[in-house]
């Protein structure tokens, strides 16, 4: 990518949420741009956010322990479901690319039947790139031990 982004490229197989609006175009920096199968976009195809569009979105913070960081840690953002609500996005499969390239396939009940934050605090500070931010997909580890495990973990981008 050429600009400080994150990528949500929302691949999606078959109807699910729909919207049929136009977002409002991003006033900061593009922290991150969701594109496939939507109904809600600002930015030609595709749907850009900056951060404080993000940190307006219904969403959770909670403390929790991960295997990137040391001990409990506090998490904030977005919950997955709300991006995909304010996109309109239709499908079964969100591919998420991190800034490193590093990409997952996830199913979309991981964001609507999970608590999936796209965390853009930790420990109430914004992420820098090198704290693996600007944005992380979280887990709710604190919520279910049955996500603590190597399947989760991959799927956090």
């Amino acid at each position: 990518m050429n600009r400080l982004e994150a990528a949500l490229v929302v691949a999606l197989l078959a109807p699910g949420v729909a919207g049929a609006a136009d977002l409002p175009s991003p006033t900061g920096a593009v922290v991150l741009t969701v594109s496939g199968d939507i109904a809600n976009t600002n930015n030609g195809s595709e749907a850009d956010f900056d951060m404080a569009a993000l940190e307006a979105m219904p969403g959770r913070a909670a403390s929790m322990k991960t295997p990137w960081t040391e001990g409990k840690t506090a998490f904030s953002g977005p919950l997955l479901r709300s991006i995909l609500s304010a996109v309109g996005a239709r499908g079964r499969t969100i591919r998420l690319v991190a800034l490193n390239d590093y990409a997952a396939d996830i199913p979309v009940g991981d964001a609507t039947d999970l608590d999936t934050m796209v965390a853009t605090r930790m420990n109430g500070k914004a992420m820098s790139v090198r704290d693996r931010g600007p944005l992380f997909l979280i887990y709710p580890f604190d919520q279910s031990s049955d996500l603590y495990n190597e399947k989760y973990f991959s799927r956090s981008v």
